[in-house]
């Protein structure tokens, strides 16, 4: 049980208590750094309501072993959302797997070997470049420009590894409010990025955990797998972001056959469908249409947040800073060439009292970055947190006499 003490550590957060979630931050720490929802954002009664639908409709069969690729009418719907795509896709693409974690971690100890080499953008999810060393797969970083990855720079990559003797697992790509930087590719650029990674003969894992968290107007671009016909594509998608982590429920798209070789696993083989009991839940949700209905609620939560953040930020003039416009997900990426060491910058954060997750966590940034998260906090918090941070990167010798450091 958890004490009362515990409970008086965060008591903003009422239930956020250590020993219950993954991570939290100290009682009057305004923390900036993870990628997860405000607490405020998880819709606990509409889940309540779906369990019990799904239990009341699908009795013991929803707490049983489910289809090994995962429960059919939860792909055949999940397939039908991707009917803007270019190319259609059915049931027979689709996966379930227990998040993005899982599924990366399928991919990697299914799809390659020790030794062989993954191909990432500069900077890049942390976690996930976590997960693959772990797998024993080696990490070449690709440059990238302003429109994301350098396709010159993956090619030279590519052959590079070839030369070596080596082997390229996948290329590990975040094209749609990418993880740290919130950037999105162009459609040109996805293409060109897949017509290298086709002469190459290497498969790409596009890792789209935000696609659903579009928060200002204008047409999606299409994934990389529906450009590619889902043909040497890989999609990862999750509702962790959408929905709740805690479900530990997402999904890949593919090739028939490459998905069919992920869910011959032997860990699928004995366990059945990865996490059937919430896939059946989580059906519910999108056949009565209460996922869609769902989902301008928490765009509007996160517009709101990232516009406070913006705000606070703004409080102070920051030369040489700037905020890579984010049009979706959950992040901002704040850099600059000239400024502050990361080590004093995450210093004067902490004597600020604020958690903010340094650049140097997801690669090589080529200057000082942080990643700052508008999803976790109320707005209250956020422009109060961004108003602490402008004041920490705020140099008024630099803003009067033009120089200096900020």
């Amino acid at each position: 049980m958890t004490s009362a003490a515990a409970v008086a550590e965060v008591p903003e957060r009422g239930y956020w208590v250590r020993g219950v979630v993954q991570d939290v931050a100290p009682s009057g720490v305004d923390d900036l750094a993870p990628g997860y929802l405000d607490p405020a954002l998880l819709p606990v009664d509409l889940l309540a309501d779906a369990s019990r639908r799904a239990l009341a409709e699908y009795g013991p069969a929803a707490l049983s072993y489910g289809e090994n690729q995962g429960a059919l009418r939860l792909r055949a719907l999940l397939a039908e959302r991707a009917a803007g795509e270019p190319t259609p896709s059915g049931p027979e693409h689709v996966m379930l797997t227990a998040g993005t974690s899982q599924g990366l971690h399928l991919i990697a100890t299914t799809l390659a070997r020790p030794g062989d080499v993954v191909l990432l953008d500069e900077v890049s999810y942390d976690l996930a470049q976590r997960l693959f060393t772990d797998c024993g797969l080696r990490l070449r970083r690709v440059a990238s420009d302003e429109g994301g990855t350098s396709v010159p720079a993956l090619d030279e990559a590519a052959r590079a590894v070839h030369a070596e003797g080596r082997r390229v697992a996948f290329l590990y790509a975040t094209p749609t409010f990418h993880n740290p930087t919130g950037s999105t590719f162009s459609r040109t650029r996805r293409e060109e990025l897949l017509s290298v990674a086709a002469r190459h003969g290497v498969l790409v894992v596009e890792d789209d955990a935000y696609a659903e968290l579009m928060l200002d107007p204008g047409e999606p671009v299409p994934s990389m797998a529906g450009l590619a016909g889902y043909k040497g594509v890989l999609r990862l998608r999750t509702f962790a972001k959408t929905l709740a982590p805690g479900l530990r429920l997402g999904w890949l798209t593919g090739e028939p056959g490459l998905v069919g070789r992920l869910a011959a696993h032997g860990l699928v083989q004995s366990g059945g469908a990865l996490n059937h009991t919430m896939s059946m839940v989580v059906a519910r949700l999108l056949e009565d249409g209460d996922y869609d209905r769902h989902l301008p609620i928490l765009r509007a939560g996160l517009r709101e947040r990232r516009a406070a953040l913006l705000k606070g930020l703004a409080s102070e003039t920051t030369d040489g800073w700037t905020a890579t416009p984010s049009h979706g997900g959950f992040f901002l990426w704040l850099k600059s060439d000239v400024g502050l060491l990361e080590e004093q910058l995450l210093g004067k954060a902490i004597e600020s009292k604020m958690r903010i997750a340094a650049g140097s966590r997801f690669g090589h940034s080529g200057g000082t970055a942080v990643r700052l998260s508008y999803s976790f906090n109320p707005p209250g918090l956020l422009e109060r947190a961004g108003r602490r941070l402008a004041a920490c990167l705020h140099d008024p010798a630099r803003h009067h006499e033009g120089k200096g450091s900020c």
